[in-house]
């Protein structure tokens, strides 16, 4: 049995990680949660018991035995405060942008590069949920073909952008103007999700394109992205467009695809069977359809790729490495 503690456990990836625990039957000895001083009184319900959330400061943790840390309360709460747990012999699992980069730090998804956490150092960083999805997809496919070329274009729902994301979609189909997004996202897409940076991409942009070579090992690969904020929601989706470096038959990929781990395929136009986020909402596993070949290219492949963003690009993900730490124990 293990001693878990949530830092960040009101909001939304938080009360995720809560229930994923208690669906997974994680052994749990004594569950921690933690939030900001606004929050701390707030009581949350695990296992049909109620929990009071304590401030997140450090004399509320120096008294306790951790084993996992799960954060999820942004970058600077976790560069303040994982080394406190780290101190205090947890190992931290971390959804923010913090650590990610960082190279002292496995960037890990269980079904993709799960070896990586052997050489952790106290922390492990959760990827960007959209780069999660799509290497659980990329995964296989560069083991076997090895991929040259990534083209990313996203579709991303506003449950990535928090509460208030939401609230911008809900209160904007009534007419209000936005507070999260610098446009209406109400019957909108917008082309940007975080800052813009001085080589004209945006951060989120940047993380799928780094990440990504960080977790399948390969600083070689070429990749370029677009993130868009569609008003969807809950589950990304993404065009992946792919370049290998040698021929392909499109019977392999189906064959590879169905021999992944934590992958579906659901794609079959003659019957319009494809993902879309509505329909695998909730769903722990990452599917993909519109396979087909790119003809404007030699060894070009088109994908579609869908996953809910909040469970397997954050919560889930999060547990399933705590997961492997007690499964290889």
């Amino acid at each position: 049995m293990y001693n878990i503690a949530i830092v960040g456990a009101t909001g939304n990836v938080g009360r995720k990680f809560i229930e994923i625990l208690e669906e997974r039957n994680f052994p749990i000895k004594d569950l921690f949660l933690f939030a900001s001083k606004r929050s701390a009184g707030k009581t949350l319900s695990y296992n049909g018991k109620d929990l009071i959330v304590e401030e997140l400061c450090e004399e509320n943790i120096i008294n306790k035995k951790i084993d996992f840390a799960l954060f999820s309360a942004g970058g600077d709460i976790s560069l303040e405060f994982a080394p406190i747990f780290v101190k205090k012999d947890a190992i931290v699992i971390d959804n923010s942008s913090a650590w990610r980069m960082d190279k002292e730090v496995p960037l890990v998804v269980p079904e993709v590069n799960p070896e990586d956490i052997k050489w952790h150092k106290g922390i492990i960083a959760n990827p960007n949920c959209s780069t999660i999805q799509a290497v659980v997809a990329l995964k296989p496919l560069h083991d076997k073909f090895k991929i040259k070329r990534i083209v990313y274009s996203t579709y991303q729902a506003v449950s990535g952008a928090g509460l208030q994301g939401i609230l911008d979609l809900q209160d904007g189909i009534k007419g209000a103007e936005p507070k999260k997004f610098p446009y209406a996202i109400a019957g909108n897409v917008i082309p940007q999700i975080d800052i813009f940076l001085d080589n004209g991409y945006t951060k989120e942009e940047m993380k799928m394109i780094e990440e990504t070579k960080k977790i399948l090992h390969d600083d070689g690969l070429k990749i370029t992205a677009t993130t868009v904020r569609v008003p969807v929601l809950n589950s990304h989706s993404e065009s992946i467009n792919l370049e290998f470096y040698s021929e392909f038959e499109l019977n392999d990929i189906i064959d590879t695809f169905n021999n992944a781990d934590g992958l579906i395929v659901h794609d079959d136009p003659t019957l319009l069977k494809y993902p879309t986020p509505l329909h695998f909402d909730g769903k722990d596993e990452v599917f993909v359809g519109r396979i087909r070949r790119d003809f404007s290219t030699d060894n070009g492949l088109n994908l579609w790729v869908v996953a809910d963003n909040i469970r397997k690009g954050a919560a889930l993900n999060t547990i399933q490495i705590a997961e492997l730490f007690i499964n290889n124990k």
